[in-house]
């Protein structure tokens, strides 16, 4: 392994590895010799900085990057590693790679295209920039994706998921038919858990090994004032341990993850969910190879094995397909002129409603919440209050362990608050107080009666949706699919519309 300082021998390739591209068989490393050529791994301060982390975020970033380092060298691939404490760290990406060509002098430097377009405008300004590679990691390329938009000027999720289910042949009958007959089961897969309380499966634990602990040990005393609780850390940090986190969710979480995959319960976060975002996300394990593990398994009913393939080769995919199409434009969208900053509860958990105190909580404890937590808690709450949806992207970017720009931004500004008009979703993801009754038990230990949108006790979720569906009548009113949404609002007379905007107003005011 290299170490700063040591003479080199110049002419090879100087091999750029980023903190989400820990894949062994990346393309960066085609045609690698190990003779010549170097891996440059980086820990710059700068990405622990520019927005508020949460302290397991960026341990687990440094452990994976840390481990994945030892992986290389196993390899026998030579390893400049700059770590975040090391003296010469000048904390950014740009002079850390311009150092490292002045000490290698390498002919060519390579690097697989970055997964943040702020990072792809880094290396761009520098005085020799990478040859950026395609990312193979991922079943639709950007060309791909692009070919698709120009057949489908407006893409829509369905279309595009249908079209890597029959490119990927993944549970297709061999004549271009889905298996099952449908191409989705959504309609199977909203289940709440009611009073019903099942058995929930323990999950495989990661105990920190001597690399970990040690990330834990600077994390805990060079973060301390980050956001976040460190206790209880036991992400997967390496490939091993994230196909054993596969192999257990196969066996023992899929069976009901379809069913529930839209519930919640107090005091549960991770419930039937696969916590594989992460080692995907930085490249961990393959999106092909996951699915492919899902589709053998024989206890999974068809709903289970549709609902998580449609989230991996589809909504994965498609967002990471509008994030480069649209960047850097897209960042800037407000399609709704929503601009309150980020509540100060949302760091904090200091709030009354018990649906947001235990996604909240979960985020803070764990970072970590589930997909319907992120979206009708978290989300609904941001877009219906008015929240600027990038502070809101920025907010998911600080507390989540698994958060990538291309795959945050297009789930938050467009799915989570609809700030990009109707590219990502066609409608609004906006709701009542009554649907997380219905998919959660949270309203009945709270004050707030969902089913009252004036006075003390009203639920803030419900005040602000009919507040948002009026506030918006222009925009909305003649979409179909929000048609019964705005049927149930003209039952509403003058005077209950003036005493919810009132109250909404209050709220608002408040929550700043």
């Amino acid at each position: 392994m290299a170490r700063s300082g040591e003479p080199e021998q110049e002419g090879g390739n100087l091999v750029l590895v980023f903190g989400d591209q820990l894949d062994l068989d990346s393309a960066a490393f085609d045609d690698f010799e190990p003779s010549r050529d170097v891996v440059l791994q980086m820990e710059v301060m700068e990405e622990t900085s520019y927005i508020p982390q949460h302290k397991k975020r960026i341990a687990y970033f440094l452990a994976s990057m840390r481990h994945f380092r030892n992986e290389l060298a196993a390899r026998g691939r030579r390893v400049h590693y700059v770590e975040i404490d090391a003296p010469e760290n000048t904390g950014r990406f740009e002079t850390e790679i311009a150092r490292a060509q002045r000490m290698f002098r390498p002919s060519r430097t390579i690097a697989v295209e970055p997964g943040d377009w702020r990072v792809v405008e880094k290396l761009r300004r520098l005085v020799r920039p990478p040859e950026l590679r395609s990312d193979r990691h991922f079943l639709c390329s950007r060309d791909e994706f692009a070919t698709f938009s120009e057949r489908h000027p407006r893409p829509v999720l369905e279309t595009f998921y249908r079209t890597m289910r029959r490119k990927t042949g993944l549970l297709m009958d061999g004549e271009g038919r889905p298996i099952g007959g449908a191409w989705n089961f959504d309609v199977e897969n909203r289940k709440s858990f009611g009073k019903s309380s099942p058995s929930l499966p323990s999950r495989p634990s990661n105990a920190p090994d001597t690399i970990t602990a040690e990330v834990l040990r600077l994390v805990a005393l060079r973060f301390a004032d980050s956001p976040g609780k460190l206790g209880d850390f036991d992400f997967p940090v390496t490939r091993t341990q994230a196909l054993t986190q596969l192999d257990d969710f196969v066996a023992n979480r899929l069976p009901l993850f379809g069913t529930y995959q839209d519930a919640m319960r107090a005091d549960e976060p991770f419930l039937y969910h696969s916590l594989l975002s992460g080692p995907l996300n930085l490249h961990q394990l393959r999106p092909l190879e996951v699915v492919q593990s899902a589709l053998q398994s024989t206890s999974a009913p068809l709903n289970a094995l549709e609902g998580f393939l449609r989230q991996i080769i589809g909504w994965r995919e498609f967002v990471r397909g509008i994030y480069w199409q649209r960047m850097p434009q897209y960042a800037e969208a407000n399609a709704l002129g929503a601009e309150l900053p980020m509540p100060r509860f949302y760091w904090t958990g200091e709030t009354e409603m018990r649906c947001l105190a235990e996604a909240i909580g979960h985020t803070i404890d764990h970072a970590y919440a589930h997909h319907i937590e992120r979206l009708m808690v978290l989300g609904l709450f941001a877009m219906l209050l008015g929240v600027r949806p990038y502070d809101v992207h920025r907010w998911h970017m600080s507390m989540f362990w698994d958060a990538i720009d291309w795959v945050s931004l297009p789930n938050t500004l467009g799915m989570s608050q609809h700030g990009d008009g109707g590219i990502v979703g066609t409608k609004p993801y906006a709701a009542s107080g009554n649907y997380i009754n219905r998919m959660s038990d949270h309203c009945r230990h709270c004050r707030f009666d969902p089913k009252q949108a004036i006075g003390e006790n009203a639920c803030p979720f419900t005040t602000l949706y009919w507040n948002f569906l009026d506030k918006h009548r222009k925009r909305f009113t003649s979409n179909g699919r929000m048609k019964n949404q705005y049927a149930n609002l003209d039952r509403k007379d003058a005077s209950e519309l003036r005493a919810i905007r009132r109250q909404a107003a209050k709220m608002m005011d408040a929550a700043t």
